[in-house]
């Protein structure tokens, strides 16, 4: 579901916080020194790659990659 929010909220011109919420990285808890902590933000980039904000512009780009991140996800599980 934050693939969705992410390109609503890439797409926005209004200066809210929303964006900085999704490139925030958490800095509390462990992790394993072989696995570095990870942000909904790692998740996108995976599927859209590092200009996912510039392709969050292009609508029908940007529903191509949701499908893509949808069946990322129901593929594992």
């Amino acid at each position: 579901m934050n693939m969705f929010w992410a390109g609503h909220i890439a797409r926005r011109t209004d200066g809210r916080w929303g964006l900085k919420v999704l490139e925030w990285r958490p800095r509390t808890g462990k992790r394993s020194v072989s696995r570095p902590p990870t942000g909904w933000i790692d998740d996108i980039r995976r599927v859209a790659g590092s200009r996912w904000r510039q392709a969050a512009q292009d609508r029908a780009l940007w529903n191509s990659l949701q499908k893509t991140y949808v069946q990322q996800w129901t593929s594992i599980g």
